[in-house]
């Protein structure tokens, strides 16, 4: 087991808030095992203290801001990044102004001076959120989920209709060597066309050239990008802070498509609700474990449909009722091979495969008999003969999570006939009238 870590020895950096344009200085120091990461306002009195903590989040206007008791930190995410980054369980920030400094607009500065400090092991072990049920956030065309991995791995596609950003796509195993060489230097970014109205807000009040890639009306501002696809490491780079606010490190596969701090907000929270305040949040798998028993996981499908890599479509099954019903799901993520060809800048998963999503959780239904067979697998299986009376209500892109549910309407000797529909938050997306015919199994 890994064990805790904090600094080695007391680090100090100085510079201007990007939002408030203050001046502050911030210290970082060692902290216990177990106290996480903890910001001090030494210019207020008493030095309050405010824990990184995603329920102490209190506004999310183009940054992060933690508060608690009436003290702010504005614009927590880059340090939050680089402390993740840099393998820092715990540590006190102390800082004599409202908002962290900016630097260039990356992590590396953070990434720079913590790594002066050196870290040192403690005589605590790490705790993780390890991720064993998927978790799913959808709003309008922002989503966020996160499955099942050994590691931390982020994977992001962002899409902007500007012709020096467009759509990138990234995805990063996230090490310390990684972090610190691969996403520390991406800086925020900006349009040129924004700033008017932020600084009518009262923010970008430390804002220049030097703090942010600002992009103009046809190019960017800056001389250079750090690197061509910048702009989405960078996103990449702000989820990872956000996230830190959970307070725990993660084992799991975060995907996001077109993401920001709000809903990099809400999302955590939403893995709060599920992996550490003890409940499932309203609308996810845990939640429908919570009231259904779990029928079939992957390698239990595996034994009853003869499809694999890259066509087995069907995740897990949620409950199956022989002869009657059955529920499953299948989670579209970003890295389907079918999204290298099919709209691969505007990812839709095409209608014919969410067909054979249906059409696979419907074959459940019908060959789930592996206890009949002396190999463990079903005596029977379906072949599709056709479709009726098949319609798509919705597109399904990376991110949704298709709820597929089949309900057997006849079976007559070899020949069976279910209802199947599949569902979006509850909405359905696509459904159809499936024949099936029944054959002995080859295998």
């Amino acid at each position: 087991m890994d064990k805790q870590k904090t600094i080695a020895k007391e680090v100090s950096f100085s510079g201007i808030g990007l939002h408030t344009g203050s001046l502050t200085t911030m210290t970082f120091k060692s902290a216990p095992p177990d106290s996480g990461v903890t910001f001090y306002r030494t210019d207020l009195p008493k030095n309050p203290a405010i824990q990184a903590d995603i329920d102490h989040v209190i506004d999310v206007s183009r940054g992060t801001t933690i508060g608690l008791n009436g003290a702010k930190v504005h614009t927590v995410e880059h340090v939050l990044a680089a402390v993740y980054g840099l393998d820092i369980d715990n540590i006190a920030i102390e800082l004599d102004g409202p908002e962290i400094p900016n630097g260039d607009g990356s992590a590396y500065p953070f990434t720079r001076v913590l790594g002066e400090a050196g870290l040192v092991a403690q005589a605590a072990y790490r705790k993780y959120i390890t991720v064993t049920e998927p978790v799913f956030y959808r709003h309008d065309d922002v989503t966020l989920s996160v499955l099942p991995a050994d590691e931390l791995r982020m994977t992001m596609t962002i899409a902007y209709d500007h012709v020096a950003i467009g759509t990138q796509y990234a995805t990063f195993s996230i090490t310390p060597e990684v972090f610190q060489n691969e996403l520390a230097p991406a800086r925020t970014f900006c349009f040129l066309r924004e700033v008017k109205m932020l600084q009518e807000q009262g923010l970008i009040k430390g804002g220049s050239l030097e703090s942010a890639v600002v992009i103009g009306d046809e190019a960017i501002l800056n001389d250079a990008l750090r690197f061509p696809d910048e702009f989405v490491r960078h996103k990449i780079l702000d989820l990872i802070g956000d996230m830190y606010l959970l307070g725990r490190r993660l084992k799991g596969h975060v995907i996001g498509v077109k993401t920001g701090h709000a809903k990099n907000v809400m999302f955590s929270k939403q893995i709060k609700s599920v992996y550490l305040n003890g409940h499932a949040a309203p609308g996810t798998v845990e939640a429908a474990r919570a009231s259904e028993d779990t029928a079939l996981d992957v390698s239990m499908i595996m034994r009853v449909l003869p499809h694999r890599f890259p066509f087995l479509l069907v995740d897990r099954i949620l409950k199956s009722e022989p002869g009657k019903s059955v529920v499953g799901i299948k989670n579209v993520t970003v890295n389907e091979a079918f999204f290298q060809g099919h709209w691969p800048s505007a990812p839709v998963m095409p209608g014919v495969l969410v067909i054979e999503v249906m059409a696979q959780v419907s074959s459940v239904l019908l060959c789930n008999d592996a206890a009949g067979a002396d190999n463990g697998r079903p005596t029977q299986v379906a072949f599709l003969l056709g479709i009726d009376r098949a319609k798509f209500h919705r597109k399904v892109v990376p991110g949704d999570q298709i709820v597929a549910e089949a309900e057997m309407l006849s079976c007559e000797k070899d020949t069976c006939t279910v209802k199947a529909v599949a569902k979006i938050d509850h909405a359905i997306a696509a459904e159809a009238e499936l024949i099936f015919a029944l054959v002995n199994n080859p295998q």
